[in-house]
This record gives structure tokens, sequence and C-alpha cells, in this order.
């Protein structure tokens, strides 16, 4: 859909040899949750920005972005609860170029978002997709949704 509007794109693999100072706009690094069932709160989605970044406004600003359009096209929560040092400290933020703007995305739970992560593909995609826009090209984000930001 990037490459559609334009962009260049690179598709990479968790331990793609490639992120060794991997250097570009943004990095968005694509995961889904848990299939496990948890209980019936393991549902939604989280973002995460590095917890160290040399630009760290730009890193917040691509990590509300993605949560504000995600959110707003999937229709699914933000579970902002399970956040967890996996995320912020995720490997790949510590391998690539300083330069590079980064954040994690899981999707949803493998579980209790089965459908629409297996069956609606395309939103979720949507999401993602509308989330880098809105980094790449400065859009607003409402201050009714920033101040719920914990």
């Amino acid at each position: 859909k990037l490459k559609a509007m334009g962009y260049t794109v690179d598709l990479l693999e968790e331990f793609d040899s490639r992120l060794n100072q991997y250097s570009g706009f943004a990095l968005v690094s694509i995961h889904n949750d848990s299939c496990d069932y948890i209980n019936d709160e393991a549902t939604g989605f989280k973002v995460a920005a590095p917890s160290e970044s040399q630009y760290q406004d730009r890193s917040e600003r691509l990590e509300k972005c993605l949560i504000h359009r995600y959110q707003e096209t999937t229709g699914l929560k933000f579970h902002v609860n399970t956040i967890t040092p996996d995320m912020t400290s995720y490997h790949t933020f510590s391998e690539i170029s300083s330069e590079t703007t980064a954040a994690i995305i899981e999707t949803g739970f493998l579980n209790l978002d089965y459908d629409i992560i297996r069956n609606q593909s395309e939103l979720v995609a949507d999401g993602i997709v509308a989330g880098i826009k809105c980094f790449i090209d400065k859009e607003n984000i409402p201050d009714e949704f920033l101040s719920e930001m914990p």
C-alpha cells in the first residue's frame, strides 16, 4: 500500500542482516500477540517506541500516530497494560541506525482477535499505513486523544 503511494519500502525479516545500521525515515516492526487464551481481556493491540532513542520525540510521535490511526481504523482497543520491556527494548531498536525512527506494533492477540487478524488483514494493513502516513505527513492527532494517553 505504501509502495502504491510512491514510497520506498523495505520488507525485512526479524533477524535480517540488513537491519545492521539500517537507515530509513521510519521502521515499524509488525507482530501479533499470543495465540494462547489468557483471559477475556486479552484483546486489542499494542504499540511501543524504544525506551531510549536519539530522537525520542520522533519515536513518540510515530508511536502516537500508530496508536491513534490503528485504533481509529480497526476499532480494536489499545492494550497499554501489557506493554513489556521486550517491546520497549526490542532488539531491532539497538541494531538500526540511531537516525532511524522506530516503533513496534502488535496488531492483536491471535486468540480473541483472530478474526480481524486473519480475515480482515486489509483493515489491519490500512491501520498501520494510516499510522505511518500520519507520522510522515505530520498529521494532527486530536488533543483529547493525546490527553488520554498513558
